[in-house]
């Protein structure tokens, strides 16, 4: 990953200092806690720096894993989710804990809404163009399916980090046969999708907000250049660069943060990745509402804004 030498912008406001009085008193727990997964304990690289970025507002934060039991949850002041990146297999565990801590963002609402990509299917009959989408949820579904032509994406619609996700060949549609019929075995809702080819060219641009306002953007390279499955690990390797994203591409991703069930000022971050259709013409690949990769690092001054708009909701109350 290239990752961009961070700049504070000149004539920044500066940053809110909460009340220390938010604190609570001495406290083994922080003032904000970055919640991750026990495969990354003290976060994924790039989101260390909101720490260092946390500490100039006053505020101190650490990583803690989510579902570590010895955690006194109950005693954070806020939560916001990070690096948790396990959740996918066990998605009803993940929520129950988003419920049970105090503050948590993004809020439970959203993060319930999103960590299924049937999410997709309200965007795009409120108008948003999205990678066209077979849903599968019963073996009946699957036994009467027709597969496009062409090369196939399969994929369940509770993952992250590209897991479970694979992309076949036209020739080899039997294999996504397979594929979906093992997913929907293990009780799992399948997403067919045709294979965007411009993503091997192109790759997807990544728009991330902080606070509904376009912070900066990033082109991820393609994923599954080749047919397989993308990872057998928690999450792919991906190659990724800044990228400064064109006017539509601006555009689909300003629709999509306004058709949603919230006003986009609710959510403290947000990346919308967009892929470009057979006519050249911006598709929603993605909406990350619960945990995704800010690239922190590549956007100047992200980790201070992100940094920023915690501290001024933890004033906020």
């Amino acid at each position: 990953m290239a990752v961009a030498v961070m700049i504070r912008a000149p004539g920044r406001r500066p940053c809110p200092k909460p009340s220390l009085a938010l604190r609570g008193g001495p406290s083994t727990l922080p003032d904000v806690v970055l919640a991750t997964c026990s495969v990354l304990p003290g976060l994924d690289p790039d989101e260390r720096s909101l720490i260092p970025a946390l500490e100039a507002c006053g505020l101190v934060a650490e990583p803690r894993v989510w579902d570590d039991p010895s955690v006194r949850w109950d005693d954070v002041p806020l939560v916001v989710v990070r690096s948790t990146w396990d959740y996918a297999e066990r998605r009803d565990a993940f929520l129950a804990w988003c419920a049970a801590v105090p503050r948590v963002l993004n809020s439970v609402p959203v993060i319930a809404w999103n960590t299924d990509k049937t999410y997709l299917r309200t965007l795009a009959a409120a108008g948003i163009p999205i990678v066209p989408t077979t849903w599968i949820g019963t073996e009946s579904q699957a036994g009467r399916l027709v597969l496009p032509e062409g090369d196939l994406v399969v994929k369940p619609s509770v993952s992250s980090g590209a897991q479970n996700t694979s992309r076949y060949r036209g020739v080899d549609h039997a294999a996504a046969r397979r594929h979906v019929e093992r997913l929907l075995t293990e009780g799992r809702e399948v997403m067919v999708q045709p294979y965007v080819s411009a993503v091997d060219i192109d790759g997807e641009t990544g728009l991330i907000y902080v606070d509904g306002a376009f912070s900066h953007a990033i082109r991820k390279g393609p994923l599954l250049r080749l047919p397989g499955i993308a990872t057998d690990q928690l999450w792919a390797i991906e190659d990724v660069t800044p990228r400064a994203p064109d006017e539509d591409e601006r555009s689909i991703a300003e629709a999509t943060l306004d058709a949603l069930p919230w006003s986009r000022a609710e959510l403290l971050y947000a990346r919308v990745d967009v892929v470009r259709g057979g006519d050249g013409v911006p598709l929603l690949l993605e909406l990350e509402l619960a945990e995704p990769s800010l690239f922190l690092g590549l956007g100047s001054g992200a980790a201070a804004r992100l940094a920023e708009a915690i501290a001024r909701r933890i004033g906020q109350g």
